[in-house]
């Protein structure tokens, strides 16, 4: 829902079918409920570069109400314009139209079916489209970007000659949009291609009879501006006080911040490195600090001498946006429970309990597949190659799920969807194996993918961090050697007493990791294995379950043919201490698992499409979002996923991943540089990637129309004649009174001339047409004056 601020100050409702228009001079308010299952809202104000002080502050205003009306939960966001954020424009899939003056100087022009119209769009962004009107001359294009003549009935697309394909699609839509929404569908759409003007002759003379003939070359290209990454390591946290009358701000902390900075009875105001302002409001603020929120963001603003056009978004606390929580290196919902293990709860939180997890759950709820990061119930089929002497070496079934730390592994695992194979290749790589080695298992990955046409998700496994399908897949029997090698006739140096953490309930969940032998590594909430030339303790820790006891002792198992002595925390022997180097401190706080952080996905665009490699944030995400001719990042906090479009070229391929593991360094947050980073291609996404997705289409691959069918699908728009131009260029109406013709004509121009027949001319005019042409400019316009024309 979106209003306008015409000068009078009061806010008008905008017709549907204007959504996606702005007038420069006016400030709007867009009101955006979410269809998602939290139901949030969001309320936007945009400023027109024209507007007035008045009618911004009379926006301000209104959203200031309109947040009270709806109980101060929703999060209000300042969008200047040319700026606004990824959020504003997902709302405006077919892109924003600025268009000049305001409501009060002619808002009726996006009434359906009006033609007369003559006006030059300047089209840019490849995501995010925007338009703008420029002057209708030749001097305002330039080589590289889009511009739509729109003639009333027939729009003209004129593509840049070093426009990308993508930007054409979007501009194209763009077309397509104005036509069906502003002119009912009654209006042609001609498209020239501008390294090829000379295949178009008959759209280049319509052109040409508005535009004027062009002289000398035109403008190189405008550089796109690089897009907020809205990421950046320099965030800072602000309080905000006006106890002495006067606004006091006072820095709190630098990132990576903690949710525990914030207190409800205070307002803080947290500065993204200057890119964006972010005002958070506690509940128990008072309503003159909380009322004045969005006005102490643009004091600081100026304040800090920031640009006019910084983004600001002001929530409360409870409905803080998705971005807000991601500057935090954790964010825990108010009934959230620490645990070990994660089960669900479809539509809340989760309560983290030790319940074992149905996996035949995944395969109705594809988004629970995702938020659990399985594809299956791990029966499928496994084979596990090593790297040795720089090539791949099969590993003896016997000792799968035996990793070491001084190698590298490569994994792929088969299982079938719709009777179709589907593929995952885990690329493992010991924290000890060599350069050499970690780069061939690089390249032997990308070998056995081609192998397969492709088709395998990769998944970079970090040594300590294995995702829980790569744990589901070994049943029980992963463990994890800190050094050494697994080739056969290598012996491995004898470290004397090892030790060994298990963790897990079941053999979908469990593996054990060597640690370092001594007694800090102990922790009271799991169970240990230490095996020494004379014993094998299994030692229990007071925090750990039944489950956990039981998965202890199979483990146990297959790291020794020892009977193995039980220990329970608190009567160890003797031995058990010597063997560790003596007691020392250790956990021993009750606690389950480390909290996982909930964090909504993020989706980024990564394309060099404009010349650079840059990273563009997609707001509120579908799979429509996901541009075949790019590579995607799909952000969910426990995983990265590399989407890689089928037309994606290799340079951005490349990029991508260097790009993903930047991202994860560089995150306010502190991310930890570990994080899975998985590689899926175009059409065999698994269901831990289609489950961030809203209604995941997987023929849609197949139906999406590329820019040279939507092009087609046009007709045949070169063949337009500038005789029929001439009907989208003037409107007449032709009357017989007292033997004379009177022609109310709504756009002059030369075609007007060109059509009308001598005698029709002679009789408009009152004098022959050669005649006509020998005036002098200022008779001509007398006499057209007076026959109405204009």
């Amino acid at each position: 829902m979106c209003f306008s601020i015409p000068e009078k100050m009061k806010m008008v409702p905008v017709p549907e079918q204007a959504y996606g228009n702005f007038f420069e001079g006016d400030s709007h308010v867009c009101l955006q409920v979410s269809n998602s299952a939290t139901q949030s809202t969001d309320i936007h104000y945009w400023i027109g570069i024209a507007s007035s002080q008045d009618e911004q502050g009379a926006a301000a205003v209104y959203v200031t109400q309109l947040d009270k009306c709806l109980g101060g939960s929703p999060v209000q966001y300042r969008e200047v314009q040319g700026c606004e954020s990824a959020k504003f424009k997902s709302y405006f899939k077919n892109g924003l139209i600025y268009k000049k003056g305001g409501v009060g100087s002619g808002f009726t022009h996006v009434e359906t079916n009006v033609y007369n119209i003559q006006r030059l769009l300047h089209v840019k962004g490849t995501k995010h489209v925007t338009a703008r009107e420029v002057e209708v001359s030749w001097s305002s294009f330039n080589l590289g970007d889009i511009f739509l003549l729109d003639l009333g009935k027939a729009v003209i697309q004129w593509n840049g000659p070093q426009s990308n394909r993508q930007e054409k699609l979007k501009a194209v839509l763009l077309a397509q949009d104005i036509r069906d929404r502003e002119r009912g569908g009654r209006a042609q759409i001609g498209v020239i291609e501008g390294g090829q003007e000379e295949a178009s002759p008959e759209l280049m003379k319509i052109m040409t009879s508005v535009l004027g003939q062009r002289t000398g070359h035109l403008k190189e290209p405008i550089p796109d501006d690089k897009p907020d990454q809205n990421q950046t390591s320099n965030v800072k946290l602000y309080h905000v006080s006006d106890a002495s009358g006067q606004l006091l701000v006072q820095e709190v902390a630098t990132s990576p911040l903690t949710q525990d900075l914030l207190s409800s009875t205070d307002c803080y105001i947290l500065d993204q490195g200057g890119s964006s302002v972010m005002v958070w409001k506690g509940k128990a603020a008072s309503d003159e600090e909380r009322h004045s929120a969005l006005s102490r963001a643009v004091g600081f603003i100026k304040a800090k001498n920031y640009p006019s056009n910084t983004k600001v978004e002001v929530m409360s606390e409870g409905g803080e946006s998705a971005m807000f929580k991601h500057l935090f290196k954790s964010w825990k919902e108010k009934g959230q429970i620490q645990g070990l293990g994660k089960t669900h709860s479809v539509g809340k939180i989760a309560k983290v309990d030790q319940v074992k997890f149905d996996v035949m759950e995944l395969h109705a709820q594809p988004k629970l597949a995702a938020q659990e990061r399985m594809v299956d119930d791990a029966s499928g089929h496994v084979q596990v190659w090593r790297i040795e002497n720089l090539e791949l070496k099969e590993v003896n079934p016997s000792t799968y799920g035996q990793f070491y730390g001084g190698d590298c592994y490569l994994v792929l695992y088969t299982y079938n969807r719709a009777n179709k194979p589907q593929y995952i290749l885990y690329m493992w790589q010991g924290r000890h194996a060599t350069q050499d080695e970690v780069t061939a298992s690089a390249y032997q990955a990308v070998n056995l993918d081609n192998k397969y046409n492709g088709a395998p998700v990769q998944v970079r496994v970090v040594m300590g961090k294995e995702p829980r399908h790569f744990l589901a897949i070994f049943k029980g029997r992963l463990i994890i050697f800190e050094g050494g090698t697994g080739r056969a006739g290598v012996v491995n140096p004898d470290p004397g007493a090892r030790l060994f953490q298990v963790r897990g309930t079941h053999e979908m969940n469990t593996k054990a990791t060597e640690v370092p032998t001594r007694a800090a590594s102990l922790n009271t909430n799991d169970v240990f294995l230490l095996k020494t030339h004379q014993n094998v303790f299994l030692w229990y820790g007071k925090g750990c379950s039944g489950d956990e006891r039981e998965m202890g002792k199979a483990v146990a198992d297959l790291l020794s043919e020892q009977d193995k002595q039980i220990v329970m925390e608190g009567q160890e022997p003797a031995a058990f201490w010597v063997a560790l180097g003596g007691k020392a401190p250790y956990a021993s706080d009750k606690r389950l698992e480390k909290e996982v952080a909930l964090h909504e996905p993020r989706l980024f665009e990564c394309s060099n499409q404009t010349g650079r490699f840059l990273m563009t944030e997609v707001a509120d995400f579908t799979q429509d979002d996901l541009d075949e001719d790019d590579v995607m990042l799909l952000d969910t906090w426990e995983e990265i996923f590399l989407w890689i479009g089928n037309s994606a070229n290799q340079y951005e391929t490349q990029e991508s991943y260097s790009s993903a593991v930047d991202y994860l360094k560089t995150h306010p947050a502190g991310r930890d540089p570990g994080t899975p980073i998985t590689t899926v291609k175009q059409g065999y996404e698994p269901p831990t990637f289609t489950g961030w997705f809203n209604a995941w289409d997987a023929h849609k691959w197949s139906g999406g129309l590329s820019y040279e069918e939507m092009k087609s699908k046009l007709g045949d728009i070169s063949q337009i004649t500038v005789k029929q131009a001439s009907f989208y260029t003037i409107e007449l109406v032709l009357k017989n009174q007292s033997s004379k013709y009177i022609f109310k004509v709504i756009i002059w121009s030369s075609l007007f001339q060109e059509y009308l027949t001598d005698a029709e001319f002679e009789n408009l005019l009152g004098c022959p047409r050669d005649n006509f042409q020998r005036l002098p400019k200022w008779r001509q316009n007398d006499l057209k004056k007076k026959a109405g024309l204009f």
